[in-house]
């Protein structure tokens, strides 16, 4: 059987992992694989470190969209892939990759994953998490600084001189793309609940 694909955008930090986290939680009884966009940023070992500092990571030319959608493919067709991991303190693609097997949900996760018209084409049921912008900030600059060892002078200007610029480009108006917006800013378990009610009922009829 063909597996069940939900995209799951939104800008940064506003709580995409969250929604995925509380669907793949409901759906205990159903094998469900996560697949981060973020890992499908382009391998950049040709590049010195203050030139990979220099990639704007908010880019769709940033990401290796042909071997995601390659790899969607292939899982579609019942193949098992080896998904790449990507290493945010080196800003490069690990050497080590993941095997992840054919499941009945795959649930893809990032903020440019309904900006590409392949990636959506491949999509069942598209989503997007929207949230209040300044929520957003501060929740990167909380994660970038304690997860990925930033400094706050870096994770400031790389927001407003790419994180902000590319959402307004790229990443919001992707939104319209969306069969369901999920308003993040408070409490969205209604919208959620909705959303899990929905994937169960496409899962039975299939």
């Amino acid at each position: 059987m063909k597996p069940l694909i939900i995209a799951i955008a939104g800008g940064t930090a506003s709580g995409k992992s969250t929604v995925v986290d509380e669907i793949v939680e409901s759906l205990k009884s159903v094998d469900v694989s996560v697949i981060r966009h973020d890992d499908y940023y382009k391998d950049q070992s040709h590049l010195s470190m203050d030139e990979r500092l220099k990639t704007n990571y908010d880019h769709p030319s940033s990401l290796d969209n042909d071997l995601l959608v390659s790899h969607l493919k292939d899982l579609s067709e019942g193949k098992t892939i080896n998904k790449p991991l990507y290493d945010f303190v080196e800003h490069n693609r690990k050497k080590e990759t993941v095997t992840i097997h054919p499941t009945k949900v795959i649930i893809l996760e990032g903020i440019l994953v309904l900006e590409e018209r392949k990636i959506r084409d491949c999509a069942d049921v598209k989503i997007f998490v929207k949230c209040d912008e300044d929520v957003r900030f501060i929740r990167r600059l909380k994660r970038d600084i304690d997860e990925r060892g930033r400094t706050l002078d870096n994770v400031i200007s790389q927001y407003l001189t790419t994180v902000k610029p590319m959402f307004n480009k790229y990443v919001y108006p992707s939104s319209r793309h969306a069969d369901i917006i999920i308003p993040n800013d408070n409490k969205h378990d209604v919208a959620v609940d909705f959303l899990i009610a929905k994937i169960k009922d496409i899962l039975n009829n299939n």
